[in-house]
């Protein structure tokens, strides 16, 4: 059966990007998505890891995906240093360990003179964000940021419309990111993905707000287009013990008089990954609800909500360029990383050829990961200063 997308596999004349992984060994939820999403769209081959920070199990990793045992690295700088002499060297390396080792590791590799694709939050504070920006500028490299949730097709779908004006002068942005699992104390139960994100010292200063509520952040700044001026926060450890936080509700001024309402929540109980977005202007709303990923609902103002579905009637191309298969099919949560790695991989691709990349291209950089950055700290100050409104850096 043909393929209705726009995505295709690789030419078999075009040589894949070289990839290498920092963490994401065995036990690790998100390495594999990540490996599945670079090799989806056939731009990539996973050659090099430094898989874990435990050389053991970083070994045993390596030998499971069939990688060199000389590619299998006991630390990151062993590894940007090692690959950056190499002939057939990585091109790119995927970060997806806690989030402490973010900023450290995409720096070696930077320094490298090596792409960086690195997991959200881009570090555990602004200055650190900041020097990364310094750095990616001296170097050239491309950094990208995985906010997966910006490569889902209906939400290409739902920025592209607003900027096209369809919704007017846009005044509300609703945004929302409600799980259960941390409702309680999964940290002590040997849960590796609970432990890591409820540690200050791996995670950073901020728990829920870090980990989905700068999903929820970037969702509504990515389709909106706004840019945030100030915000009041409240921060909440409901979970007696927690040291962060695991409830954040958020007020927020938007340049230009828009108004936006945050709320991130791991202690939602019966709610899995409740992803939702609304936004509304002076001549429409829109809907998105990424557990019914492929509807996007439209209402323009006096007129019924109309639904519009993925690589459906009504879809315009913003979508169906990064839709992969038919309409009614489900596609989600691996494509819209996907569509992250293919997207990075036209621009590391084009550069390769000499020529200009795609103009529709468009993925999550270090102003996006800095954005977020700034959101975290700001929230964490207004929160811990009687939740007052708060300027953004």
């Amino acid at each position: 059966m043909a393929i209705e997308a726009g995505r295709s596999p690789t030419s078999s004349r075009q040589e894949r990007i070289r990839l290498g992984m920092v963490g994401g060994g065995q036990g690790a939820f998100i390495g594999a998505v990540h490996r599945i999403a670079a090799r989806l769209d056939d731009r990539y081959t996973l050659v090099a890891g430094a898989l874990s920070s435990d050389p053991e199990r970083a070994r045993r990793s390596a030998e499971a995906l069939g990688l060199d045992p000389e590619r299998a690295y006991a630390s990151f700088a062993e590894m940007a240093k090692a690959e950056a002499a190499r002939p057939d060297g990585i091109e790119a390396v995927s970060i997806v360990t806690p989030n402490h080792m973010h900023a450290p590791a995409a720096k070696a590799f930077l320094e490298a003179g090596i792409h960086v694709i690195c997991d959200k939050p881009l570090a555990v504070s602004v200055a650190e964000a900041q020097a990364l920006i310094a750095l990616q500028r001296q170097t050239g490299r491309i950094v990208a940021l995985t906010h997966n949730y910006t490569g889902y097709p209906m939400v290409r779908e739902a920025r592209a419309r607003v900027q096209a004006g369809e919704l007017g002068t846009i005044r509300l942005v609703q945004m929302e990111y409600a799980q259960d699992w941390l409702t309680e104390r999964a940290e002590l139960s040997g849960s590796k993905q609970a432990e890591w994100r409820t540690d200050p010292k791996r995670s950073g200063g901020g728990g829920c707000i870090g980990d989905i509520g700068t999903h929820a952040f970037n969702l509504g700044a990515f389709v909106s287009g706004l840019e945030p001026e100030s915000l009041l926060a409240e921060l909440t450890t409901f979970v007696e013990g927690r040291a962060l936080d695991d409830d954040v509700r958020v007020l927020l001024r938007y340049r230009g008089g828009a108004k936006g309402l945050l709320w991130a929540s791991q202690v939602a109980v019966g709610n899995e990954n409740a992803v939702s977005l609304k936004v509304y202007g002076t001549r429409g709303g829109l809907e998105w609800r990424q557990e019914e990923p492929n509807q996007l609902w439209v209402t323009p103002f006096g007129s019924p909500k109309q639904l519009v579905t993925r690589n459906g009637a009504g879809a315009g191309e913003a979508s169906r360029r990064v839709s992969r298969i038919p309409p009614g099919h489900p596609e989600g949560y691996l494509e819209g990383f996907a569509n992250i790695y293919s997207e990075v991989a036209e621009v590391i691709l084009a550069a390769r050829e000499n020529r200009a990349p795609d103009p529709a291209v468009t993925f999550p950089t270090l102003a996006d990961g800095l954005n977020g950055m700034r959101f975290i700290e700001t929230a964490i100050r207004s929160s811990n200063n009687a939740n007052t409104w708060t300027q953004f850096e």
